[in-house]
């Protein structure tokens, strides 16, 4: 695999890494967050619609977030906007701990969802814009992995911690990214293309990511990121509590969803092969496509075994189709407008993923069986398949700039 010969360069791989941790804390900061519904739901007296609420609110701020920085980046740099979201959602997070109320508690997730949002679609550009043509699917794929090591570390912390020290100190370890900045700001560069491109005002590049060149990907983009935030975080924050409804202790059903997170890793190693062997539009629809079977083989299952397995599917599958649509996305667009171009369809995303999470906490309330809620993911995450099957580009090879090569660009 060339990425293996790739990563031998001392640049990249520090780029990666770099991107990579600050991608991980992310991570992790959002898995907490599912973590300490579950534990908020018994001492503050939650109902799901309160808990689908919190969810929601995050997801909001990430939807801002994602739009804003998206725009920032083209105009001030990835680098900066990257250090920028990263102070933004870690000292969030960490004055999280201290939130005397659900309200409280409320308007600081929304700050920490801000540089949530705003982050991730940048250093996923950024990594995109580093890396040659041959290899950049994989390394932005390589780049959402860290995604899983953040939920693999979310879950230890709230396996660990939680039950004996509390949610607050969960929280708290939340603000280690704030020193990591300091770091970032002193470590990456942002790449030559965007040194080299000539800066647009923001509404010729919000109207280019709508023109006719655009505008058939940029809808197929959108309907992609709406329909798989929304069914991802409407799953997976909820996993815990889903574990809970089934019959589950809180511990137990936080060592569950710890084994289910480990087979994230796998799903994005795989994705990161099959994205440059066999391009974009087959990594998303096939991984898609398996993720909509496993929702429904997790809504069904009755035995702990059966439980579990699903669980390992959902997760291999759903995270490897987030890591190839990471890669696809800022490929559709030039260097001028890409960062705009990727962070409004993720911003669009948000808003799945503020109706996933409260329609989960609606449903419930209602006492909607598990079935019934995952048959609607299902259905969204096929027609998140469709759109890239039937609308999509593939980008495999091509130079986003205007040269169709397979070579370094």
């Amino acid at each position: 695999m060339q990425m293996t010969t790739l990563l031998r360069e001392p640049a990249k791989r520090k780029l990666l890494l770099s991107a990579g941790l600050s991608w991980l804390f992310d991570a992790m900061d959002v898995g907490i967050v599912s973590f300490v519904a579950a534990a908020l739901a018994a001492e503050w007296k939650l109902g799901p619609q309160q808990i689908g609420f919190l969810a929601a609110i995050n997801s909001t701020g990430m939807a801002v977030g994602a739009a804003l920085a998206g725009a920032y980046a083209d105009r001030f740099g990835r680098r900066a906007v990257l250090v920028a979201t990263l102070l933004i959602f870690s000292v969030a997070s960490g004055l999280s701990a201290f939130a005397t109320g659900f309200a409280m508690l409320c308007a600081l997730r929304f700050v920490t969802g801000f540089g949530l949002g705003g982050e991730l679609p940048v250093a996923s550009t950024l990594v995109s814009e580093s890396f040659p043509a041959r290899d950049r699917g994989s390394a932005v794929v390589l780049l959402e992995s860290f995604w899983a090591a953040g939920w693999i570390a979310a879950a230890l912390i709230s396996f660990f911690v939680i039950p004996v020290y509390g949610w607050r100190v969960a929280f708290l370890i939340g603000a280690i990214p704030a020193i990591y900045a300091l770091y970032i700001r002193r470590a990456v560069q942002d790449s030559p293309r965007f040194k080299g491109e000539r800066k647009l005002p923001f509404r010729t590049r919000f109207a280019a990511v709508w023109s006719a060149p655009y505008r058939t990907s940029t809808v197929a983009l959108w309907v992609l990121w709406f329909f798989v935030v929304f069914s991802y975080y409407g799953m997976f924050l909820w996993l815990p509590t889903v574990m809970v409804l089934k019959g589950f202790s809180l511990v137990k059903s936080f060592s569950y969803v710890l084994i289910m997170t480990l087979a994230q890793l796998p799903g994005y190693f795989t994705a990161a092969y099959f994205i440059e062997k066999y391009g974009r539009k087959f990594v998303l629809v096939t991984y898609l496509l398996l993720t909509a079977a496993s929702a429904l083989w997790f809504a069904s299952a009755v035995s702990e075994g059966m439980l579990i397995a699903a669980g390992l599917c959902l997760s291999f599958f759903n995270l490897g189709a987030w890591g190839a649509m990471y890669a696809y996305t800022p490929e559709l667009y030039p260097t001028a407008i890409r960062s705009t171009g990727a962070g409004f369809a993720a911003a669009f995303g948000r808003i799945g993923g503020i109706l996933g999470p409260y329609l989960v906490g609606y449903l419930v309330a209602r006492a909607y069986s598990v079935t019934a809620v995952f048959g609607i993911f299902f259905a969204a995450i096929v027609i998140a398949a469709l759109a890239v099957l039937l609308f999509g580009r593939e980008t495999k090879g091509t130079d986003p700039d205007g040269l169709a090569t397979g070579q370094p660009s």
